[in-house]
């Protein structure tokens, strides 16, 4: 009832003005149930321990504000970015909008970030107990082309040795050229798995290489295939969507929220029916149900967003009791 009354004023505003004042409160808030037991279904997964399997998905707290207070509400792991090399706007405003009798939002943010110096510096430092951190990797809009690998591989240096894991994001919509890379998997990802194995070797600990694919994928198969076989730790299926299932009228950008259910869990099946590796299920993840079906279908985790901007922390505190 609270978040709803706050949510009809929060949906008064501008989408992002309403998310920066979200993650300013949780950051101070001191309601949070610090010293509840999260501790429901434990996974293992990509060499990590997971205290439970819903996670928040990347593009939440892009910048590593908040972090500390979304694990306090139960999260599993927290995924922050995508973050970039050096700071950058994304793309202009307005680039965020909500769809509300269709639970969706569209956005085409763009990578706004502040860059891996300033997201570092917000990492460094003690955990909650069992929480899990990963970072979403991505490219420079003002990288060309030929070089967004070294982009890649300079995010790898800068967090290895804080994050928990690392995720590869070829998949948004938002960034031009940026989805050609999953046609080109196998010779873009030998130089990271390698740049990987290295720190592994230097930490004395794994540092897990994620990759994460869109859900318009025509040949997901392949690149499922690409991916495994060039060392990768697990996947992220999926990203926002370019397709409008059901919608006539929407701005252009990614589409996330219930829309996307449907195809998200097609995708989700084809994966794990093709892999051996671990699968992360993100994208149309709305009820306490969809978490249990897409563990069901097989992901060993999954993420959540759009459902949180809807039902609030509810639907983790809900899905977590219907996991117990």
């Amino acid at each position: 009832m609270i978040y709803r009354a706050l949510r009809s004023l929060g949906f008064l505003l501008d989408p992002e003005h309403a998310h920066r004042l979200a993650l300013r409160g949780l950051r101070f808030s001191r309601t949070l149930p610090r010293r509840r037991r999260f501790e429901v279904a434990p996974v293992e997964a990509f060499g990590l321990s997971f205290r439970n399997p819903i996670g928040l998905a990347a593009g939440y707290d892009k910048d590593g504000s908040a972090w500390r207070a979304l694990a306090a509400l139960g999260f599993g792991h927290v995924e922050i970015g995508t973050v970039t090399p050096r700071p950058q706007p994304g793309n202009p405003r307005p680039r965020v909008h909500r769809l509300p009798d269709r639970g969706a939002l569209v956005n085409r943010m763009g990578f706004p970030s502040a860059g891996a110096e300033v997201v570092a510096a917000r990492l460094v430092g003690r955990k909650p107990g069992g929480l899990v951190i990963g970072v979403s990797i991505g490219p420079n809009a003002g990288t060309a082309t030929e070089r967004r690998t070294d982009d890649y591989l300079f995010l790898i240096d800068r967090f290895a040795a804080i994050a928990d894991y690392l995720a590869v994001n070829v998949s948004s919509p938002n960034t031009p050229g940026l989805r050609d890379l999953e046609s080109a998997l196998p010779g873009f990802l030998d130089p990271l798995v390698a740049r990987r194995e290295d720190w592994s070797r230097r930490l004395g600990r794994p540092v897990p290489l994620l990759l994460k694919l869109s859900p318009d994928l025509d040949d997901l198969e392949g690149a499922v295939y690409a991916a495994e076989s060039a060392g990768v730790d697990g996947l992220i299926i999926g990203n926002t969507t370019t397709q409008r299932p059901g919608i006539e009228e929407a701005p252009p950008g990614g589409l996330s929220g219930a829309p996307l259910g449907p195809i998200a869990l097609d995708r989700l099946r084809r994966a794990v029916a093709c892999t051996r590796l671990s699968v992360v299920a993100s994208g149309g993840i709305m009820t306490p149900e969809d978490v249990r079906g897409r563990l069901e279908a097989g992901a060993a985790l999954v993420q959540l967003y759009t459902g949180l901007v809807y039902a609030g922390p509810k639907l983790l505190r809900r899905s977590l009791d219907a996991l117990r």
